[in-house]
């Protein structure tokens, strides 16, 4: 084990280091990293809401409505922050007014990924006339335009900048106000720009890079291994680039889940055994078994940073606990990160196919029966396993076994960034220490 960090250290981290070091994927990193706030404190909201308490369900019901704003104004226009956020980062970098920037980011994400609807008359009293935004459009799905969009933008203001192509004032003006007059014809091409591709040549940004980096559908539908490790692979791959997973492949994937779980739920209940009913990988299945913790089975790379000898990690190892135990991930998956991080990224791609692959093959054997109850997706893994396989106790033993594999895999991967993180938090402890002496 010793041998295999040493080799990643040695060959391993040059590359992800030149990688990592790049100036947009800083700036793309920094940006993810600031929205983890909102991930945690939107988190414990979700959990709140997906307790499996009938009579707590039951109580909360008439407020859950009230209950879900929290969830949707953090992580439900997670790539509204994240624009924001990116073009913010990138812009320091750059020695450029950060808040300018984030700010023409933020109008030409909108303009490109949210189009007003217009509602011409009163619907009852429920909808009255305007215009309306999507929220779906501003959450995850639209977080890999979110991220093209952001950079984009400041390398355009950055191109007049460094033109000298702007409104000067006169010396004596208070910086923000002269910023302002700065930004005015950067931001007025962002926005013809923007507003010309996406709504003069109705070219959709976000729908465009949707289309490309989604699969075959034919590809996925099978029931076969090798469409199951197909389906767990991209999955985990586009969370690595920044991109929501489920929501990318949910157009693709969702129906034939949506019909796989139903046939066995409908077998079930006409007498066929849990082990002999006709589908193997429904999402539940994917739920359970591989994405303990949340999607590229998360948990067991929490557990590590719980104990970690990082101060940054351990903190938000134990922090991210209790949502990952409901298999909610996100301040993890962005606040890690593990979004373009290629040595993190690693374990999050190979340890669910590793754990799919024996899952599956103990399915087929009829040592673990196959998924028949369809269950909200904020139960703790062993117990809904045990629950959707007909009480099955060696489905909930399957769950403990791929999550000791997990960790097993995570463990020489977080090593290294353990380490790495630990020599960032040296060398700013050794800068403070010496801003300190010099005073």
């Amino acid at each position: 084990m010793n041998g295999f960090v040493l080799w990643m250290e040695q060959h391993l981290m040059p590359v992800a280091n030149k990688f990592g070091s790049q100036r947009h994927m800083v700036a793309i990193r920094k940006g993810l990293i600031a929205t983890m706030p909102l991930t945690i404190v939107g988190s414990f909201f979700t959990v709140f809401q997906n307790i499996p308490i009938e009579a707590y369900t039951k109580f909360i019901t008439p407020y859950l409505p009230v209950l879900d704003i929290p969830s949707r104004y953090t992580m439900g226009i997670l790539a509204l922050y994240a624009t924001f956020g990116i073009a913010s980062a990138l812009a320091k970098s750059y020695k450029l007014d950060s808040l300018s920037c984030g700010l023409l980011a933020l109008m030409a994400f909108l303009v490109t990924a949210a189009p007003p609807t217009r509602v011409l008359e009163d619907v009852t009293d429920v909808i009255s006339a305007g215009r309306y935004i999507n929220l779906a459009n501003l959450g995850s799905a639209s977080l890999f335009g979110a991220i093209v969009t952001a950079l984009i933008s400041v390398e355009i203001y950055r191109f007049f900048i460094v033109k000298n192509i702007t409104i000067k004032m006169p010396e004596g003006v208070p910086p923000e106000v002269s910023n302002s007059f700065i930004a005015l014809i950067p931001g007025a091409v962002i926005l013809m720009l923007f507003w010309v591709i996406r709504h003069i040549l109705g070219f959709d940004l976000n729908g465009f890079l949707s289309t490309i980096l989604m699969p075959l559908k034919g590809i996925l539908a099978g029931n076969s291994l090798f469409g199951g490790l197909l389906t767990v692979f991209l999955i985990c791959f586009f969370w690595v680039l920044g991109i929501h997973g489920p929501a990318i492949m949910g157009p693709v994937i969702r129906p034939f889940w949506d019909m796989s779980i139903a046939e066995n739920v409908d077998a079930f209940t006409n007498g066929v055994s849990a082990n002999n009913l006709p589908n193997i990988f429904t999402e539940q299945f994917l739920q359970w078994f591989i994405w303990i913790g949340g999607a590229g089975t998360t948990l067991a790379l929490v557990v590590l940073m719980m104990f970690s000898k990082s101060k940054y990690l351990k903190s938000l190892g134990r922090l991210s606990f209790l949502p990952g135990i409901f298999n909610i991930n996100e301040p993890i998956i962005f606040g890690t990160p593990i979004v373009m991080n290629p040595i993190l990224g690693i374990p999050f791609i190979v340890a669910p196919l590793v754990t799919t692959t024996l899952s599956y093959f103990l399915t087929i054997s009829n040592v673990v029966p196959m998924m028949m109850a369809r269950l909200g997706f904020a139960f703790p893994a062993p117990i809904a396993a045990w629950m959707s396989t007909n009480w099955s106790i060696t489905a909930a033993l399957l769950v403990c076994v791929n999550f000791a594999i997990t960790l097993a895999i995570y463990y020489p991967f977080f090593k290294v960034y353990e380490k790495q993180q630990l020599d960032k938090e040296a060398e700013e402890l050794a800068a403070e220490q010496a801003a300190k002496e010099a005073v």
